[in-house]
């Protein structure tokens, strides 16, 4: 069933532009039983990659991954070249010609400041506009995004100008309405299932498109926001970034159609990228597990001196799976010539490798199978 959640308008200016009508609309909510049962599936599934993160020793060196993974799909959605390979090695120090990659740091920057934030202050348009500050502010063409402040000019998605864009979205009068309707829905939690609640947010605040640029990031890191914040993940570790990269026609596409009443289309697109992408999550948790323990085997093979140091090297590969010898003297505090043996050593165990075959003091080392479950 179409809910209509507004209507394009003719502008003085020629063009028309989207203006919603006061949200949420009666019967929004009215879904589906197929839909209703995508969500039990999908909470459940949530549920069961909360319970074996809880199992993961080793959790927060993981969880930098799982964030980077999402970082960079939700960068390339937005036309960002860099991979996540680039990302690791940038955050990491290690030299890396993709310049962009810095796009996919500020989002890394970005959503830890939010996660931090929100423990002892609420979830508001206020937090937002934080947030998009810390991921626009020297990012790529931050001149035009005005970090951290709401647009004061209109803007369109697709086309050159608004009289040919696909989507002309509210303009800057309406957008304030707009968004105080939104603001008072991100505190309503009880108006619907918390995963139909999240989608409908996403959604929503893609409509408004508050921001001169950002809005899809800013958007997408609401996302990951709302499910630690409503308590249906302890920890960040379910992104649907990959999952909106994966499908990005199919992505715009429901979006676009949710502007115009087919509000369940979107959601029910949203929930099946919640049980894919808990799915992932699931299996990449199960992988990394298994990587462990065969690696904490190998380790342990050593002498004891070489053992106690290398498990904590192990560790803190977890977190930065790209490393230099200039990295290995910073984690032990070794000479580099002692740094490039704990190097050596990982290489005979089969634990790291030369990740490209530069001379001297540059060459790189990858732990290839831990960053390939990531990957794959």
């Amino acid at each position: 069933m179409a809910v209509e959640i507004g209507r394009n308008q003719k502008q003085k200016e020629g063009f028309d532009s989207f203006v919603p009508f006061p949200f949420p609309p009666d019967g929004i909510f009215n879904l589906a039983q197929s839909t209703l049962i995508k969500t039990s599936e999908a909470a459940r599934l949530i549920g069961k990659l909360d319970g074996i993160t809880h199992t993961l020793p080793d959790v927060d060196y993981f969880l930098t991954m799982f964030v980077k993974k999402d970082a960079t799909s939700s960068a390339q959605i937005e036309g960002t070249k860099a991979t996540m390979i680039d990302a690791i090695e940038k955050s990491g120090g290690v030299a890396t010609s993709e310049t962009d990659a810095d796009d996919i740091l500020f989002y890394i920057k970005a959503l830890d400041y939010g996660i931090e934030r929100l423990k002892n202050f609420p979830l508001s348009l206020r937090l937002i506009k934080e947030i998009h500050s810390r991921l626009m502010a020297g990012a790529r063409a931050s001149h035009f995004s005005n970090p951290g402040e709401f647009r004061k000019s209109p803007n369109w998605i697709g086309g050159t100008t608004p009289a040919n864009a696909l989507f002309v979205p509210p303009s800057v009068e309406e957008m304030h309405r707009a968004l105080n309707d939104f603001e008072r829905f991100l505190h309503n939690e009880e108006v619907t299932f918390p995963l139909v609640h999240i989608a409908c947010t996403h959604a929503q605040f893609e409509t408004i498109h508050p921001f001169l640029d950002g809005n899809g990031r800013t958007g997408r890191l609401l996302v990951t926001m709302l499910l630690c914040h409503r308590k249906l993940l302890e920890r960040p570790v379910l992104f649907l970034s990959s999952y909106f990269k994966k499908h990005q026609k199919i992505y715009y596409q429901k979006l676009n159609g949710y502007h115009f009443g087919k509000v369940e289309d979107w959601v029910d697109f949203f929930l099946d990228g919640v049980i894919d992408t808990a799915n992932e999550s699931i299996l990449i948790s199960k992988k990394i597990t298994k990587i462990r323990e065969q690696d904490l085997e190998k380790i342990q093979s050593l002498a004891k001196r070489e053992s106690e140091s290398g498990v904590k090297v192990l560790r803190k590969l977890y977190a930065q799976p790209i490393i230099t010898s200039k990295t290995m003297m910073e984690w032990t505090g070794f000479t580099r010539a002692g740094a490039q043996k704990v190097i050596d050593r990982f290489i005979r165990i089969g634990i790291l490798e030369l990740k490209e075959n530069k001379t001297g003091y540059d060459r790189s080392y990858i732990y290839r199978r831990y960053t390939d479950a990531f990957l794959s």
